[in-house]
């Protein structure tokens, strides 16, 4: 059984790469009644700094990748992710298989999504407005804009938490569809159709992880 390409398909890629071309801090605590304005200020302030630290051409692919996944880190509560998208599931795996995972996981993302920043062509994302979620949430309501080509606007909403004087990521919608369910789905799918066998996960995960790094460093086509 092989995981289905939706998992990671084309429309979170883009929406991934709009995250990294957007993310950065906070440059003050935030207070209680200023959660909804610093949550704005999370998604718009540091573009510029990201862009210029992914996107330069003179960056090589190794430098892009540890790049790459300093920031997710730093901005994506992507262990957190992780484990939300695996469910239960996760409790049936052994530590060192849960261990085994958690890192194919962040590998995965940085493979997916790394080289895809050398293809950068002017993608901006314009905030509209942040609305608060219950006690922790700001959901970012934002809309991602190509450059010169015409395209519709992309609507995309990101679920951001605070943490200490900054804030961190842990779900992005595109056109209202939310990347961590969808994953959630594809993953228990994937299992269920593997027998319920946690190391059939694993495995198709290494790889995707060895495709997407094979694959990037193929020479381009002449």
């Amino acid at each position: 059984m092989v995981m289905r390409r939706e998992l990671l398909g084309p429309w979170l890629a883009s929406v991934l790469v709009a995250a990294f071309l957007v993310v950065g801090f906070l440059p003050r605590t935030a207070q209680a009644d200023e959660i909804s304005n610093g949550a704005r200020v999370f998604i718009d302030f540091m573009t510029e700094e990201a862009i210029t630290t992914l996107t330069g051409r003179d960056i090589t692919q190794e430098e892009r990748y540890r790049r790459f996944r300093i920031l997710m880190n730093k901005n994506f509560s992507i262990t957190g992710i992780a484990k939300f998208v695996l469910g239960r599931h996760l409790r049936k795996a052994s530590k060192a298989e849960k261990t085994e995972y958690l890192s194919l996981y962040e590998d995965l993302m940085v493979a997916t999504y790394a080289d895809r920043f050398a293809k950068y062509s002017g993608e901006r994302l314009l905030v509209k407005k942040a609305v608060r979620r219950g006690k922790k949430d700001v959901i970012v309501y934002t809309t991602m804009v190509k450059a010169g080509n015409g395209a519709k606007p992309l609507r995309v909403d990101w679920r951001v938490r605070p943490k200490g004087e900054t804030f961190i990521i842990i779900d992005v919608m595109v056109e209202g569809i939310s990347m961590i369910m969808t994953q959630k789905s594809e993953f228990s799918s994937f299992i269920k159709s593997s027998g319920g066998e946690f190391k059939s996960l694993l495995a198709e995960l290494r790889k995707r992880v060895d495709e997407n790094n094979t694959k990037s460093i193929k020479p381009a086509a002449k």
